[in-house]
């Protein structure tokens, strides 16, 4: 009898504790929150520096017309009325061609 006296209060708290530590606005369910409210203010933090820059361009791109000529050069290859462009071939070495053993390659044969 003095046993289910204990039992009894002990379930009650074990219970509450459950559903405290584990339940829908249970203590890790805060935790997990908090940790995603912080992820999402990181992401808003960003979206905001990336959006201050696009503004910025915005207006470069309305107002600042050295900006307009080096994009028009950079991105287009547009240049101006007698001027003369050099174009080098690029210092990348193409891949070596495959050896050749003096025989055509037979068509039929598969790889």
């Amino acid at each position: 009898m003095r046993k289910r006296m204990y039992l009894i209060p002990a379930g009650a708290i074990l219970f509450i504790m459950f559903f405290t530590i584990f339940g829908d606005r249970g203590l890790l369910r805060i935790y997990h929150l908090n940790q995603e409210k912080q992820e999402i203010k990181r992401r808003l933090d960003d979206l905001k520096i990336e959006n201050e820059k696009l503004k910025r361009e915005i207006e470069a791109l309305k107002t600042d017309r050295r900006y307009l000529e080096s994009i028009a050069r950079r991105d287009f290859g547009l240049v101006r009325q007698n001027e003369i462009i050099y174009q080098f071939p690029s210092s990348e070495k193409p891949d070596a061609a495959p050896q050749q053993s003096g025989k055509a390659p037979n068509p039929r044969q598969t790889r």
